[in-house]
């Protein structure tokens, strides 16, 4: 008996790319609420930032002493902050005196720079080492997480009042170094005291997303390279490096992007004078705004925030740092794009419809 099954119906390529573009828009009709929300919230003002940047200050003038009226201002704002010209009653520029914000704005840049390349590589290497601890099996290691945590829950104003005693005259520092070290006025051992601040409060961070990257490591990987006689240290570069790597990145550009906003602990550890040796460019935009130069300090943010894109923008593109979990270097978008052609070829390939036939015996 010929029992012949007709052929499968296989649905068209129109049909496929039509069910697509309803799913696409079932999802953003799912989403557009929360986008506006978002709009609204960080968009607009970001918008208006940038607007007011680009607008001169109304009120009297520290430089000239005159009151100015406000109006369009041009680029005048960013020349201000980036080549530290100010006008004159005359109408020209020149460079501007001792005590104008302005003249604090390199110096800020390169300790916030420098509060960042130090602060993120000790919490890379302090949180990797956390977490490989409370990645291994041993009792009391639920307790161990959760204190871990604490330092970076208590709120950055008690913490900074912490390290203040601890940092004082005749605080457990000097009194455990013998040395009488001016940890708040000395440059230097300032710069030091903010970064050890911070790496005591935002290791925790480091350490739980690296944690969380660990666990997704299959025992079995390491399982095999001991067989094939990998040591420890071979193990770590061969296979934890390579595998943790998605949920680093992800670690480094988070805590890279606060560090360059770092305003409230050298504040209230050292002074929020915009000519502290720990000043910060996010406390020259608070100092802009105290002297209400709001359209100056606009500049300042937008600056900022071009900033912080630019990095952001450049550990995704380059390092390969993706908050999707996927590697993102240049090489393995290549390789996921090589894929996707082999899928769509397949895909060609298996439209064609099939018949199945089969005899009785």
């Amino acid at each position: 008996m010929d029992t012949t099954r007709p052929a499968r119906k296989v649905p068209s390529r129109e049909g496929i790319v039509e069910a697509r573009r309803k799913q696409h828009r079932n999802a953003a009709l799912l989403i557009a609420p929360t986008l506006i929300v978002l709009a609204i919230v960080i968009g607009y003002p970001i918008l208006r930032a940038i607007y007011l940047s680009f607008q001169a200050d109304k009120g009297l003038d520290p430089v000239t002493g005159l009151f100015t009226q406000g109006g369009f201002a041009g680029l005048e704002h960013y020349a201000y902050w980036l080549t530290q010209r100010c006008g004159t009653s005359s109408g020209s520029a020149i460079a501007c005196p001792p005590g104008v914000i302005a003249t604090d704005f390199w110096p800020a840049v390169g300790n916030t720079l420098f509060f960042t390349v130090v602060t993120v590589t000790l919490e890379i290497v302090l949180g990797m080492g956390m977490a490989l601890v409370m990645n291994r099996e041993f009792r009391g290691r639920a307790l161990v997480r959760a204190a871990v945590l604490i330092p970076w829950a208590i709120p950055t104003a008690v913490t900074t009042k912490l390290w203040q005693f601890i940092f004082a005259d005749k605080g457990i520092v000097n009194s455990l170094l013998h040395t009488p070290i001016q940890w708040t006025t000395d440059p230097w051992a300032a710069r030091f005291a903010v970064i050890i601040a911070d790496v005591w409060k935002t290791t925790p961070f480091m350490a739980l997303l690296i944690l969380a990257g660990l666990q997704m490591i299959p025992k079995d990987v390491y399982e095999a390279a001991r067989v094939d006689g990998a040591n420890t240290w071979q193990q770590f570069l061969q296979i934890t490096l390579p595998l943790v790597k998605p949920a680093l990145m992800v670690a480094v550009l988070f805590r890279t992007l606060d560090a360059l906003r770092m305003y409230d602990l050298p504040v209230i550890l050292i002074s929020s004078s915009s000519n502290s040796p720990t000043a910060t460019i996010s406390q020259l935009v608070v100092e802009d705004v105290r002297q209400n130069h709001f359209n100056s300090a606009s500049a300042l943010s937008t600056l900022i925030f071009l900033l912080i894109f630019a990095v952001a923008f450049l550990m995704i593109r380059v390092l390969g740092a993706d908050v999707t979990g996927r590697e993102n270097t240049p090489k393995q978008r290549r390789q996921r794009g090589q894929r996707g052609r082999g899928k769509h070829q397949k895909r060609d390939n298996s439209m064609a419809p099939k018949e199945r036939t089969a005899t009785a015996p």
